[in-house]
């Protein structure tokens, strides 16, 4: 490859693009995406107009992943990628398979699930095309369910024996300056020469985060207090990581999302009854003005309420949560189910950032390659 050329994504379940923003701000260039709800792939398109920026230089791909397995989507695939490193581009896939079968809270029916059988898909791609290099995104239970390690342990050693150094870490979001608590297992492999007689790949996880992840444990965060009463930042709490900032942040009364909202016709009671900062329950939990946000699940029945307004939060909130940039927005006719369900399914932005920044420091490095 070209000395300081700048590496290659390939995209799968890219959703809005949260993972491939992140990259394309730390250097890469995104060449091809991959998404399998229309409607997501279109909010995904929406969003890189809205910010200026350039689609997918070899476009995006609205279907399966398991369309890439055979046929003319695995031709065209594979011209890509070859013409990619014509141009002395490196490649790398990156992507999140969707993640309910692995999830604690979810169907936990591991790699058998429909969605998780698609983890198999992403790995058999990855032996099966050879990138330069790969990152791979799911939730903790993949990692920390035992029966799930095993799956885990299973597609490491499969990309391990098709030449790939790997490296694996529980991230969370919160690490990487994003304000909400959100664990994910991140495992990143790069191809060539296994030297020293390790396949560990060396991978400097902690350059680019901006805080401990004791950050969570070790702060004065507030307590819940009752929903309308005054409230003040306690001394102590990182303003960047509450709510109230992201909020501001992003100017979200004006965003352009900012009347996309569930509106029930009942339930306004039940929307006052909840304190600021409650969040023990499953569903209908209020955020805390100068706390972080618990997990974004939106499509997943969770409703995360506003602090100090008898109201669900607003797709421009939960984007402000996801750490976005202000002018990143979703088509204002998308229906409001499946904006929410493409925010709360996204990276976190900054993690995403931090990470593409850690991978480009494990490429420039000769260790490895």
């Amino acid at each position: 490859m070209k000395s300081g050329a700048p590496s290659s994504i390939v995209s799968f379940f890219s959703g809005a693009g949260f993972l491939d923003l992140g990259f394309e701000d730390a250097g890469f260039e995104i060449a091809f995406a991959n998404e399998f709800d229309p409607e997501f792939a279109r909010g995904y398109l929406h969003a890189v107009s809205a910010m200026g920026r350039s689609a997918p230089r070899h476009g995006l791909h609205v279907g399966s992943i398991e369309d890439f397995l055979d046929g003319a989507a695995a031709q065209r695939l594979r011209q890509i990628v070859r013409q990619e490193r014509a141009s002395g581009r490196a490649v790398g896939f990156v992507g999140g398979p969707p993640c309910p079968d692995f999830s604690v809270g979810g169907k936990n029916r591991g790699a058998q699930g429909d969605n998780g059988r698609l983890t198999r898909v992403y790995f058999d791609l990855i032996t099966e095309f050879k990138p330069d290099w790969f990152l791979f995104e799911n939730v903790r239970g993949l990692f920390k369910t035992r029966r799930h390690r095993e799956f885990f342990e299973e597609m490491r050693m499969q990309v391990r024996g098709a030449g790939y150094r790997t490296s694996e870490r529980l991230i969370n979001a919160i690490e990487y300056g994003a304000g909400q608590d959100r664990d994910r297992i991140i495992m990143v492999g790069r191809r060539g020469r296994i030297r020293g007689g390790t396949a560990e790949l060396t991978t400097p996880w902690m350059v680019h985060t901006a805080f401990q992840r004791s950050v969570l444990s070790d702060v004065p965060w507030p307590s819940a207090s009752a929903f309308g009463a005054p409230a003040r930042r306690p001394k102590g709490v990182p303003e960047a990581l509450t709510v109230q900032y992201w909020f501001d942040r992003n100017d979200v009364m004006n965003h352009p999302n900012a009347g996309h909202c569930f509106r029930p016709r009942a339930g306004l009671k039940r929307f006052q009854t909840v304190d600021e900062g409650d969040d023990s329950r499953k569903s209908y939990k209020r955020l805390h003005r100068f706390r972080y946000s618990p997990t974004a699940c939106y499509g997943n029945n969770e409703v995360h309420l506003h602090p100090t307004q008898a109201r669900r939060i607003s797709v421009a909130e939960a984007l402000a949560l996801q750490s976005l940039p202000p002018r990143f927005e979703l088509p204002a006719d998308m229906t409001l189910s499946d904006m929410f369900k493409t925010v709360g399914n996204g990276v976190p932005y900054l993690a995403a950032r931090g990470l593409a920044a850690m991978m480009a420091e494990v490429l420039a490095s000769q260790d490895g390659g």
